[in-house]
């Protein structure tokens, strides 16, 4: 019997896709991962609220104003059309790419779930590449909150989605994929963040229990996030739990290098796997 289903589930963090020098959507990261992505491969990609108020910026001079959700709201909108746009303009145009927007439900709800998965595995079998991200432009954080209470009373284990690294893990599981690759600012995990040198190349365990506990251990070196709302490599750690326990290997890394030397190891990465 096939163990995976799905060969790579990826996904790149907001900041990943900022250029900081011209405080723009880095096209040169979207292309680079662009050129790598082919059909079988599920890509999550953040940024759609940090592009939309860069792009708002650009064309008014000014930032929206407006309480926090609502901002958040009109950006992420403006934000996905130049996302979806850009990975478009660099994906193989032999190949089909499909926007996908999810939110915590699809996760929660057996029905969703089933519904999402069909759709993913469909679009592999399609030759299309999905695009997802998490549907910040309708998704009101007061409801959203209300729905997570009232499906922790019922379920001891609830999927919130609260930011894409979550998200990611959730599909890896979903589609059982081989590979989980998180794209980040940084090169990986750090014994000291402070200190680039200290890069943890591999996080390993002989069985799968020893591995979390080894997970665990780095959790505690974490510290800090790379922008407001992030959750940063403590959160990441937790998410991808998951996913180790169906057997994927983790990979994380930073954005300035491709997909395959990142899976390829030609680049330096943190990998987490069992032994």
């Amino acid at each position: 019997m096939k163990q995976f289903d799905c060969e790579l589930v990826g996904k790149v963090g907001s900041m990943a896709l900022i250029d900081k020098k011209r405080n723009a959507l880095s096209y040169d990261t979207v292309a680079r991962i662009s050129a790598d992505l082919r059909p079988g491969d599920i890509w999550v990609t953040s940024g759609a609220v940090e592009v939309g108020r860069l792009d708002y910026i650009k064309r008014n001079g000014c930032e929206i104003e407006g309480d926090d959700e609502s901002v958040k709201t009109d950006y992420s909108a403006q934000g996905q059309t130049v996302l979806m746009n850009t990975y478009r303009q660099f994906i193989d145009p032999k190949y089909s790419v499909r926007q996908i927007l999810v939110e915590h439900q699809h996760f929660n709800d057996p029905e969703k779930r089933a519904h999402l998965h069909a759709l993913l595995s469909r679009s592999m079998h399609q030759g299309a590449i999905p695009i997802i991200n998490y549907n910040d432009a309708v998704s009101c954080e007061e409801t959203r909150n209300l729905e997570i209470r009232n499906l922790k009373a019922k379920s001891a284990h609830v999927v919130q989605c609260v930011d894409n690294d979550e998200t990611a893990s959730q599909i890896a599981c979903l589609m059982k994929a081989e590979t989980l690759l998180i794209m980040t600012s940084t090169e990986g995990i750090y014994l000291d963040s402070k200190d680039k040198s200290t890069l943890v190349p591999v996080i390993g365990g002989k069985d799968i229990e020893e591995l979390i506990k080894n997970v665990e251990y780095h959790q505690t070196l974490c510290e800090g996030a790379s922008r407001k709302g992030a959750n940063g490599a403590y959160a990441k750690l937790e998410y991808i739990k998951e996913p180790l326990k169906n057997g994927t290997t983790v990979i994380i890394g930073s954005s300035a290098y491709t997909i395959r030397e990142l899976l390829s190891g030609i680049a330096p990465r943190t990998i987490i796997k069992t032994n």
